[in-house]
């Protein structure tokens, strides 16, 4: 069996985004601006949160790539301009694509600013093809337990979008990936089968492993590249040892590249720099919409 090998091992980057929460991020930083097809991945950092507390992303917009939340504690509530909206709790995701052009907000979901709690997540920009960067916006909700499910010895893979390990994701995706987030018990080993035209990263968010062959290790918040060409994708647990080790969780994104120009400002994510001043121009003017009042009782 052919595996791929690593080509570079990058440390994620401690950042504060929206009100001043905190976030690991791969890319993009210095080291690296993006993998083609992907444009940002962030963790959310674990913590927990008092009551009354409201640390998110308030009305913001977007154009030209799709935006993916995966949570995994807490809550957060999403709300757009199209009149989507809706609270995504432990274990479910929203996939939106901002295509031509959307405003919408992700806060803290009403039990977490009632009650505080543990807050963690993710969130992953999809970049989309040229000819799809002014398509309608479109939102996916996936519920907590919609997610395909695959098990073996000693792993378990959450399949979020793609196909891979004999099944599929429920997403829906403009652009050919896998999303998967996979749990290794000490000693064990999963071997993903990846087209041979995708770009593959991997990035830990908790314990430690390998990846590839010949196995590199990975510690939590290092994003490994693979090399590019034929070879299934190899991820090792940690090693067994007298001590209490935990699992090592990693998400696994693998895509095919658009290879196109990328031009970028902020929130929008076009191919020229004049779509950009048009996208600014856009959203200034108020084409965007406007996220509806919430209904009070």
């Amino acid at each position: 069996m052919i595996h791929r090998s690593v080509a570079r091992v990058i440390d994620a980057v401690y950042t504060l985004e929206g009100a001043g929460f905190g976030v690991y991020r791969p890319f993009p930083t210095r080291t690296l601006d993006h993998l083609d097809p992907f444009l940002l991945l962030d963790e959310l950092e674990p913590k927990v949160y008092e009551p009354g507390e409201r640390k998110g992303a308030p009305d913001h917009p977007h154009r030209g790539f799709e935006t993916v939340s995966y949570i995994l504690a807490g809550e957060t509530e999403h709300r757009d301009s199209m009149g989507h909206g809706g609270v995504i709790r432990a274990g479910g995701v929203q996939w939106m694509t901002a295509g031509d052009g959307i405003i919408h907000s992700e806060m803290p979901g009403p039990t977490m600013v009632r009650e505080g709690g543990l807050s963690h997540g993710f969130q992953l920009w999809v970049n989309l093809p040229r000819e799809l960067k002014r398509t309608a916006p479109r939102y996916q909700s996936l519920e907590p337990g919609g997610l395909t499910t695959v098990e073996g010895d000693g792993w378990k893979a959450r399949i979020i979008a793609g196909s891979t390990l004999g099944a599929e994701g429920p997403a829906r995706t403009h652009t050919p990936i896998n999303y998967v987030h996979l749990t290794l018990e000490p000693g064990s080993e999963a071997e993903l089968d990846i087209p041979a035209d995708h770009n593959i990263g991997v990035y830990a968010f908790a314990s430690h492993g390998s990846v590839g062959e010949p196995a590199v290790p990975l510690a939590q918040a290092q994003f490994a590249i693979l090399t590019p060409g034929e070879g299934d994708l190899l991820v090792r647990g940690p090693r067994p040892t007298t001590h209490d080790v935990q699992p090592l969780e990693v998400l696994v994104l693998s895509g095919r590249p658009l290879h196109e120009p990328i031009a970028r400002y902020g929130p929008f994510v076009m191919n020229t720099r004049e779509e950009l001043v048009e996208a600014v121009e856009d959203y200034n003017a108020g084409r965007f919409g406007t996220i509806p009042a919430m209904e009070l009782d």
